[in-house]
């Protein structure tokens, strides 16, 4: 396993890191106890979770995914091999009233935020705590089209990276990260510090994958420049990457079958695109699943890879892309795809 510097911090992380978000919901407290057991032996040092987490998140199960990390904390004995990342959820115009009355990104909120998480994943800190999504009005989650609101209230970067400063300070929190973020958002985050105002952000977690590759337009530069690496999320498109859903197939166990909410990649021509990038990797000998992550892997921008699975043996296979390197004519092969079909699902 690979092992990269997280930002401008003495950490290294696995190239690939371990995503918990089913954990809870598809997956059992005993399967995420054998995915951090196997991934642990495959040299994985990085898990990745969040505070509304299992996804789709609901009030019923909040906070199960990190109570599943902190109950293997407890039998493994084994903190000290991890670096751990969780996330406090932004501000949302609907949903989420079950935490704190409506989530904001204010000191009060964060620091309830930090210490519920602490308790449930049974330890003293936490080496990365992300932003989960801005809470100013922008794009994110896949909306295209930024529209200026000029009376929108949200708590400003500068109150948000205070209360940051403040946890960092307390010992609880190495370091701080972003998620969901826009360039104008890491440049405002990267401003502040650089003037005196908080902690320095060391990455942050946007989507990645060949169906959206909209990180290269404008936060790749941003990433490389100011070491603020990409630890990339959605690496298989929700496991459509892997073609399981090609054909009208309907894995009963699979993410899109269950939910039907996940429509981000699910499109008509997010189809089309994927049956080209299959044929591809078949065409090359390459399963699909790990051709689409060996292409997220060794891009120059990305510090680690977040997989999830929901079966041991999807996570041994993923973790093995991490031993793929990708030939110039498989690249170009990619390549000649994407200029066709430029970011389908952004």
């Amino acid at each position: 396993m690979e092992y990269r510097q997280l930002g401008k911090t003495d950490l290294q992380v696995s190239k690939i890191c371990l995503g918990t978000m089913t954990w809870g919901e598809q997956n059992t407290e005993a399967d995420a106890h054998a995915q951090m057991d196997m991934a642990v032996e495959q040299g994985i040092n990085f898990f990745d979770a969040a505070e509304m987490y299992p996804v789709p998140p609901r009030a019923e199960t909040q906070g199960a995914t990190e109570a599943c990390i902190g109950s293997w904390f407890q039998a493994r004995g084994q903190r000290d091999k991890v670096v751990l990342a969780t996330k406090v959820t932004g501000r949302s115009v609907d949903g989420f009233a079950y935490l704190r009355n409506g989530p904001r990104l204010n000191s009060q909120q964060i620091e309830q935020a930090l210490d519920d998480s602490l308790r449930r994943l049974k330890t003293d800190y936490v080496d990365l705590y992300q932003i989960h999504w801005p809470e100013r009005k922008t794009n994110f989650f896949g909306q295209l089209g930024y529209r200026h609101d000029a009376n929108d209230d949200a708590i400003s970067i500068e109150e948000t990276l205070t209360a940051c400063e403040r946890i960092v300070r307390s010992g609880k929190v190495r370091h701080i990260g972003l998620s969901n973020e826009t360039p104008w958002g890491v440049h405002e985050y990267l401003r502040l510090s650089d003037s005196g105002v908080g902690p320095r952000v060391q990455s942050i977690q946007n989507p990645y994958n060949l169906l959206n590759r909209s990180f290269e337009v404008g936060l790749a530069e941003m990433a490389i420049r100011e070491d603020v690496g990409l630890l990339a999320y959605s690496p298989l498109a929700f496991g459509v990457l892997s073609g399981k859903y090609l054909g009208g197939q309907k894995p009963p166990k699979g993410r899109l079958t269950l939910f039907e909410r996940f429509q981000r990649y699910n499109s008509e021509l997010a189809t089309q695109v994927t049956e080209q990038y299959v044929a591809l990797a078949k065409r090359h000998g390459l399963d699909p699943a790990q051709m689409a992550l060996a292409f997220v892997n060794d891009q120059p921008f990305v510090t680690s890879n977040i997989i999830g699975a929901t079966t041991l043996e999807q996570l041994k296979s993923n973790i093995g892309s991490a031993d793929i390197r990708l030939s110039d004519e498989v690249r170009r092969d990619i390549e000649a795809v994407h200029r066709v079909h430029p970011n389908p699902c952004p």
